[in-house]
């Protein structure tokens, strides 16, 4: 088997990217939306379709929530479902001389669930990549794919070995780096630049010291509330809709 998807919504914008090979496996009597994903999988003309029992369909998959059903797309492939993989090198040559753009950096996301919804944010709010470190940090795996709705089928995601090495390639090309820690500026009288990238940090230490020094401008979220910190992943569709916002 290949790379597998489950959850609905993830299902349904995976079909629009599946090739020869794939096959949705799904629950026999498994009510109205399951045979709406059976449809639009003959539709694709590539997908097969085979009906399995429920208990035959949560062994594919053992302790996932599959309610029904799973796409498999068939043959081995890093990372989670036809995901638009890239360099940054890559992804800076592509930028014309006067374009602007937004990258997400996250430095070291460990929850799942954090990343899925981030990337649903990055998909929503346009941004043109998402850098994520290869090591200390997790992966565009079925529950990213799944928490995202499909959102991490549209993103372009860049897995690095050295942060600080590609925001200094970033740099180069012209972004202003900007670090997200409650301790920074109000981001909400922040006029962002046309190239801007956004730091995240992980879930309980924030942004790396090296990755910290490489920043240009620390920034935070103001907030009135009783606790101290919001979610990551919050914390990210809000910093994204700021840099949005003016334009």
């Amino acid at each position: 088997m290949g790379e597998k998807v489950y959850g609905y919504h993830a299902i349904e914008e995976a079909l629009k990217k599946a090739g020869m090979g794939s096959t949705l496996y799904v629950q026999r009597q498994g009510g109205e939306r399951i045979e709406a994903l059976v449809m639009e999988a003959k539709l694709t003309g590539k997908v097969a379709v085979k009906k399995l029992s429920k208990d035959e369909l949560e062994r594919m998959m053992p302790g996932a929530d599959v309610r029904g059903a799973i796409l498999d797309l068939g043959g081995p492939r890093r990372g989670a479902s036809r995901l638009i993989e890239t360099s940054v090198e890559e992804f800076c040559e592509r930028l014309g001389e006067d374009d602007g753009a937004l990258v997400l950096i996250l430095d070291g996301i460990t929850d799942p669930h954090n990343l899925g919804a981030i990337l649903r944010s990055a998909d929503q709010f346009g941004v043109d990549l998402v850098m994520i470190p290869e090591r200390r940090a997790v992966q565009a795996n079925e529950t990213v794919v799944k928490v995202s709705s499909g959102a991490a089928q549209y993103v372009p995601i860049s897995v690095v070995t050295n942060l600080t090495r590609e925001i200094k390639v970033l740099k180069d090309n012209g972004f202003w780096i900007y670090g997200a820690d409650m301790a920074g500026e109000d981001s909400y009288s922040m006029a962002f630049p046309r190239r801007t990238a956004i730091v995240m940090g992980s879930e309980g230490d924030g942004i790396s010291q090296l990755v910290r020094k490489n920043c240009d401008h620390i920034i935070s979220i103001p907030m009135q509330g009783h606790i101290d910190s919001l979610n990551v992943s919050v914390a990210a569709g809000i910093l994204l809709y700021e840099f949005r916002r003016p334009r």
